[in-house]
């Protein structure tokens, strides 16, 4: 039978660490303003509905991030032709605090994500004097997370559910005169409940979802529109390691305001790949997962891989 003690002993420490992808000017595959995703993308998968243990000095976490794309793609979908690359590299620091404190029969907690970023690339907007070359990069902290209320319910023996709000706070910097940007220029309230299942067998089924609400960006007058992710993960417990795969899906279910919104610019995606984590009881979990983007919509169609250690105290 597989150990389910063991299982209410995993970390995610990292449920929503950072990949904030501040992607492109206003061009028609742009959705939400700059064109990418608000908040991070690929940030859980095995364990999406656990949270630490609650320990005396908290969990502390890492978690690295590559994304990259080269594609484009309209509201139908198709490829835009277009000199279009993008690079995405993030380092986030994280720390949880979980406690015994009981509120609607779950534990109480509260967390944090600094991210670390270097984002670089190249587009082409088309023009009445033709293509215009934009290029660029930019390094430095993006916009942190702060989580100022997080409930666990531990329901032995097999399932587990969270729920938090997630606030991201402007911190990253941003210019009008910049292609590309850390930074997003507004806040974002997102409300995130996972859950996870475990069998008597060791079969593993976890998922996470949520809604970003943004606010408007006052130095273009421009709101994205309400976005929702939920991620998941399937796999296999093997001792120590989990085996199996994992993914996402994205879709924007309000239409942006402001200039350049045309028909409002609702964008989507999805995402899936193998995935693998490894946690033994007084050494680090550590996560690895690697996503192909496909079926996009008025946004890019990337990869993204993901390295995440976390441990508690």
């Amino acid at each position: 039978m597989f150990d389910t003690q063991t299982a209410r002993r995993r970390t995610t420490a990292f449920a929503f660490s950072a990949l904030s992808v501040a992607m492109l000017l206003s061009t028609p595959a742009g959705a939400v303003e700059q064109g990418g995703t608000i908040t991070p993308m690929g940030v859980t998968d095995f364990g999406a509905g656990m949270l630490p243990p609650s320990s005396p000095y908290g969990t502390f976490g890492i978690r690295s991030t590559y994304y990259s794309a080269s594609s484009l793609r309209d509201g139908s979908g198709r490829e835009i032709p277009n000199d279009f690359h993008l690079d995405v590299e993030t380092v986030a620091l994280a720390y949880f605090y979980m406690t015994d404190l009981q509120l609607f029969g779950a534990r109480l907690g509260f967390g944090g994500v600094l991210p670390l970023m270097n984002i670089s690339g190249r587009l082409n907007v088309p023009t009445p004097g033709g293509p215009l070359e934009l290029s660029g990069d930019d390094f430095g902290l993006g916009d942190a997370q702060i989580m100022p209320l997080l409930l666990a319910w531990d329901t032995p023996p097999n399932l587990f559910i969270t729920a938090g709000l997630q606030i991201q706070m402007p911190t990253g910097s941003y210019s009008t005169s910049n292609a590309f940007n850390t930074g997003v220029n507004h806040w974002t309230f997102t409300p995130v409940i996972g859950a996870t299942y475990i069998s008597d067998t060791g079969f593993e089924i976890s998922t996470q979802a949520n809604l970003n609400f943004n606010t408007t960006n006052t130095d273009t007058n421009y709101r994205s529109g309400i976005e929702y992710k939920q991620e998941f993960a399937v796999g296999q417990h093997i001792d120590a390691w989990t085996l199996g795969v994992g993914g996402y899906a994205y879709q924007q279910i309000s239409d942006d305001k402001g200039p350049g919104a045309g028909d409002g610019n609702r964008a989507r995606v999805f995402a899936a790949g193998p995935a693998i984590s490894y946690f033994k009881p007084g050494l680090p979990l550590v996560t690895l997962h690697a996503y192909k983007e496909f079926g996009a919509e008025n946004r890019a169609e990337g990869y993204n891989v993901a390295l995440r250690l976390a441990m508690s105290f």
